[in-house]
């Protein structure tokens, strides 16, 4: 199994030279403007001169430029931190089985196809449809006395049964009354990678998902 990671280091080159280019205008700036406020003050007139709240205001738009521009920097190396941080906990993944929401049924290499789905509250009857590409329900599965929280189920499709493009759809009653069902999906992680910051998931049935869609980790 790899870890794919997507390869930045050209523009990260780029970013460094405008970074260093950046620094360097704003301290040129900032020299600039001190020159030109000790001018202003050697060749201020004597019956008018600068009050102290005018040197302090121009003092203050100058440190408030420094600080936004420190503030930035400091941003730009926490993002680079957690996104390292990021890569090394999602390599933990590759290998484990992960769950997260979805309503697609996929057949294992033993003919059987096992997924799950999330209740809100007890439910005295839940029965799974499944169905095929075509919208059209192909089998049922009942299950009662189910409890509030995730559910997991197997499916063993019919002898002759087309296997690809598989749904299932959950409906969950108590006393006649809907219980919201939400349906969940598991497979293991094969691989991961990064696009713009966003770290996801590479699935051994073929799917690609963000990180923050997993709901729990086996």
């Amino acid at each position: 199994m790899s870890t794919a990671v997507t390869n930045n280091t050209a523009t990260s080159n780029t970013s460094s030279a405008a970074t260093g280019n950046k620094s360097t205008t704003n301290a040129d700036a900032q020299d600039r403007f001190l020159k030109l406020l000790v001018t202003q003050m050697q060749n201020q007139d004597p019956l008018n001169p600068m009050d102290n709240a005018q040197v302090t205001s121009q003092m203050a738009q100058i440190n408030t430029v420094t600080g936004i521009e420190k503030l930035n920097t400091s941003m730009t190396s926490m993002s680079t931190s957690m996104n390292n941080m990021q890569m090394l906990q999602g390599s933990s993944l590759v290998g484990r089985g992960v769950l997260f929401e979805g309503n697609q049924l996929f057949v294992n290499s033993e003919g059987k196809a096992s997924a799950g789905y999330n209740l809100e509250g007890n439910a005295a009857n839940v029965r799974i449809d499944v169905v095929n590409s075509s919208g059209t329900v192909i089998d049922s599965i009942t299950e009662t006395n189910k409890s509030a929280g995730r559910q997991g189920f197997d499916w063993t499709p019919p002898a002759g049964t087309p296997t690809s493009g598989l749904k299932f759809q959950v409906t969950a009653t108590t006393n006649g009354k809907a219980v919201k069902a939400t349906p969940m999906m598991g497979s293991a992680v094969s691989a991961i990678n990064t696009n713009e910051g966003t770290l996801n998931l590479e699935l051994a049935n073929g799917l690609t998902i963000q990180y923050s869609q997993v709901k729990a980790v086996s």
